[in-house]
């Protein structure tokens, strides 16, 4: 099932993807609900957003290629990073280069949303905690990563985290192509195969550490083939099974 997040008029509310229209749904997608008979043509609609998570938990090298570009050695653990809920926008919407930063790349991401609360959970059970997964540009400025002992300044801007377009459970998290095109070039190409740590070794390993939300994100790394955007460019993360999140730079 494909879950979207969408507003018309003054209204913001889920639906389904159906036929290639969205069914409205009523009541709490991370608890209960029902799927009315309401619907809506994509065009009558402003897709937003897919979740709204308390937290993003990133995972700094998770691609044997990227680890391979970036001249590192295979970490024994996951490195996680966070990135504040404010810095999520949703599909179409505009990356604001800030002006601290001289370089700001773009970094394709399949990221896991999480269903229900979630702590010290065992790899074989985290599929129960999943919702479903969509796709994240992990926005970064790359200048400002290099002089810091941590991430939160580089990762953490206004907009640095575009996420869509929809979340699906249809999906195999762990073996879909995963592309980046920059204005039409094709930047980033792997497959998530080629995982370090798999979506579900992810899930139970943060949770370890910190309590998960319904809603809240986890995002996955990215592969090789990071570059810089520059005002005016369009930006699009297409995942094999999920879709295509596009956004703008400004």
């Amino acid at each position: 099932m494909r879950y979207v997040k969408v507003s018309k008029g003054n209204k913001i509310f889920y639906g389904v993807v159906e036929k290639e229209r969205i069914r409205q749904i009523q009541g709490d997608l991370f608890g209960e609900y029902d799927i009315t008979d309401t619907s809506y043509d994509f065009n009558e609609v402003t897709l937003l957003a897919p979740c709204k998570p308390s937290k993003i938990v990133a995972v700094g090298l998770n691609y044997k290629d990227h680890a391979q570009e970036m001249k590192e050695s295979i970490p024994d653990t996951p490195k996680l990073f966070i990135k504040p809920s404010t810095s999520v926008i949703g599909p179409e919407q505009k990356i604001v280069l800030p002006s601290m930063s001289q370089r700001v790349d773009y970094e394709a991401e399949i990221a896991i949303v999480i269903k229900k609360t979630a702590k010290n959970i065992a790899v074989e059970n985290a599929k129960q905690y999943i919702l479903g997964y969509t796709c994240l540009n992990d926005v970064t400025a790359r200048d400002l990563q290099k002089l810091d002992a941590q991430w939160t300044r580089a990762k953490g801007f206004d907009t640095f985290a575009p996420l869509g377009p929809w979340i699906t459970d249809e999906i195999d998290p762990n073996n879909v192509d995963i592309k980046l095109l920059l204005n039409g070039e094709l930047k980033q190409h792997s497959n998530t195969s080629n995982f370090i740590w798999k979506a579900e070794e992810l899930v139970s390993f943060i949770s370890q550490v910190m309590t998960l939300l319904p809603g809240d994100v986890i995002t996955t790394g990215t592969p090789s083939g990071i570059g810089p955007m520059k005002s005016g460019d369009c930006v699009e993360v297409t995942i094999e099974g999920i879709g295509t999140l596009r956004n703008y730079v400004e």
